[in-house]
């Protein structure tokens, strides 16, 4: 008899890992699949930085705040060990960047002081301009963050052929098995083919990063153009790049971070930094940057009964049963997907509605106007 599940989630990155602890707490029973392994994709190469959203009081710098504060005592309760909380500076590029800090200083929803261009140097930072410090903040181990909160979770190191719903239960087909199980939630990140998406608008950017071996006494990480972290046991990361102009994962290579190096190098001093090694991978998003969580709406039943829709009509959504998502965390999946899954675990245990910021069916009607005409 094949193994039946309460939910599989498919993936096994920030966004999976965190679901899947989560929904254990509710005692539900889960599975989770990933083709490559964990954190084997975008979450693996990602810098990891827990920090604030600096701005001019955005939605979307609201919501990251609140998860934020949300994640930092999450990782602090659940894996400290992984966390290192050394704070972060925040420093401008330039003039133009350093008056904006003002505009942005009222908008400092999380704990923060301002840290003059000379403090920084005591620091070892080479800041031309008064930068913010979020002492709060700082950043994860990605993969061992990920291989954590799994830990206690079945992980299965396979490709989902095919899925099919029958009699309220789903059926995934990998390779060499299958599995039953009540709810599928996909946590796939930039490329999902086992459901229609399209409407969400998930795409991918590339990001590298790489860790070096040195002795820098850099108690501090740092974000400016680019991301520095602190010394953390004689390791520090430089990255992870936004690379939109990738279209599909390539093997990591040392060219790749050729120039993290060197553009470190405006920040602190780098001449000690030795290589160690290079993690690659794309990163999910959405066309607001906002993150999509909850059902997936079947997108051919809506087309065909109501092709009305595509012209401005509004009729109720219809869902695929017990399927749902969790993507397009962007490259702050770290700081998101605690709270994300947290609000998608409460709308499947207790049908808690989800919050609309980031159920993705914002992105449908409009979706159906733009592309279908």
């Amino acid at each position: 008899m094949p193994k039946t599940y309460d939910t599989i989630i498919i993936g096994a990155g920030i966004a999976g890992a965190t679901l899947a602890h989560t929904l254990s707490k509710q005692n539900q029973k889960v599975l989770v699949v990933d083709k490559n392994g964990i954190a084997s994709g975008g979450s693996g190469a990602a810098g990891a930085f827990v920090s604030p959203k600096i701005g001019k009081g955005s939605a979307l710098q609201s919501l990251t705040n609140e998860a934020f504060v949300y994640a930092k005592d999450f990782y602090l309760r659940t894996c400290p060990e992984h966390f290192h909380q050394t704070g972060v500076i925040r420093t401008p590029k330039d003039e133009v960047d350093a008056k904006k800090f003002f505009e942005y200083e009222k908008y400092n929803e999380n704990s923060y002081e301002w840290y003059s261009k000379e403090k920084l140097q005591t620091l070892g930072i080479e800041a031309g301009f008064d930068s913010f410090y979020f002492p709060e903040a700082g950043d994860c181990n990605a993969p061992q963050v990920c291989a954590y909160l799994l830990r206690d979770i079945e992980v299965q190191i396979a490709e989902v052929l095919e899925m099919k719903q029958k009699n309220g239960q789903w059926k995934l087909l990998l390779p060499t098995s299958y599995f039953l199980t009540h709810n599928v939630i996909l946590a796939t990140g930039y490329k999902s083919t086992l459901a229609d998406l399209r409407y969400m608008g998930i795409r991918g950017t590339w990001g590298t990063r790489g860790d070096y071996r040195s002795k820098l006494d850099l108690p501090v990480s740092i974000h400016q153009a680019m991301s520095v972290g602190a010394n953390v046991n004689g390791i520090i990361k430089l990255g992870a790049t936004h690379e939109k102009g990738v279209k599909a994962p390539i093997p990591c290579n040392t060219k790749m971070v050729e120039a993290l190096k060197e553009n470190a190098s405006s920040l602190v001093n780098t001449s000690d930094l030795e290589l160690q090694k290079i993690f690659c991978g794309m990163r999910a998003g959405s066309k607001d940057y906002f993150p999509l969580v909850g059902r997936v709406i079947n997108v051919p039943y809506m087309l065909e009964t109501y092709p009305a829709v595509v012209r401005g009509a509004k009729p109720a959504l219809e869902y695929v049963d017990n399927l749902y998502v969790l993507n397009g965390l962007g490259g702050r999946g770290f700081v998101f997907a605690p709270l994300m899954a947290e609000i998608l675990t409460k709308h499947i245990t207790e049908d808690k509605e989800i919050d609309k910021r980031v159920n993705p069916d914002r992105l449908f009607l409009k979706w159906c106007r733009k592309f279908m005409l």
